[in-house]
């Protein structure tokens, strides 16, 4: 499937996305961004029908040994072919609302922005989630790639940029977790990351921390940011974000132990 019904833009418009094993979730993102002037996928060397899923949309695909979150999506926007980039994760979709902001944007010679934050809403457990500081969770994820860079610790990446920087209204909807294992798993792989790179800059923690942090982070999401306003979703999701919290700390501590004794 070869990208059509291009709207001519003053900006052409580079849609880069990274992946790797996303067969089940990458074709409803590509389908999301075919108004882009190029699609580029990076990937880091998928198993599964990632990469054959990509070429049938006429996709520019390129395999990264995978650098981590931040250098991995900074060699993916220079790898882009225009100057204006969005960047949008395969579990991701770009909305009908947002694509014709984006549009409108780039079809004006005079933007002045060097980029733009968007609102991210998440679908879980069947709703869409709405509190509990995980909306409007704006991310600069539109932005020009010589005024803009990744920056941030693993796996917690943000874009930063040199200029006025814009906000939209349109949504990027992300369907970050299939069920609640999933969600789980993630916590496990994204602590453990985590975890190695605050230990790698010398961080440290200790029993107050570890007690303390998980029990601010379930105060924070479910009451002072309403999560309860989402009902048993988001309640499920504070209990998860203070395991989260935890699981990463105790990893923390576990790593200090382990390179104290070596």
């Amino acid at each position: 499937m070869l990208l059509s019904n291009r709207e001519p833009l003053a900006f052409p418009l580079s849609a880069v996305i990274v992946s790797f094993n996303e067969e089940k979730k990458i074709s409803d993102c590509l389908k999301s961004v075919q108004f882009a002037d190029e699609v580029l996928v990076v990937d880091s060397f998928s198993t599964d029908k990632t990469e054959e899923i990509c070429h049938s949309f006429g996709t520019r695909f390129l395999n990264k040994k995978w650098l981590g979150y931040v250098q991995q999506k900074n060699f993916a926007a220079n790898q882009s072919t225009h100057e204006w980039v969005l960047s949008i994760d395969s579990d991701e979709r770009c909305s009908p609302s947002l694509k014709k902001e984006i549009q409108n944007i780039l079809r004006n010679p005079e933007t002045a922005e060097a980029g733009f934050s968007i609102p991210r809403k998440v679908f879980y457990i069947n709703r869409w989630i709405r509190n509990g500081g995980w909306y409007p969770a704006r991310k600069v994820r539109l932005f020009q790639k010589k005024l803009a860079r990744w920056e941030g610790e693993d796996p917690h990446d943000r874009v930063e940029v040199d200029g006025k920087c814009g906000k939209l209204t349109g949504e990027i909807y992300h369907f970050s977790f299939d069920n609640i294992s999933s969600h789980f798993q993630t916590i496990n792989n994204f602590t453990t990351v985590a975890a190695k790179e605050k230990i790698a800059k010398g961080r440290r923690t200790n029993i107050i921390g570890i007690l303390l942090r998980p029990y601010s982070m379930f105060f924070k999401m479910f009451l002072l940011k309403t999560g309860f306003f989402d009902g048993m979703p988001g309640f499920i999701i504070a209990v998860l974000s203070w395991f989260h919290v935890f699981s990463k700390y105790v990893k923390i501590w576990e790593l200090q132990k382990t390179r104290s004794q070596v």
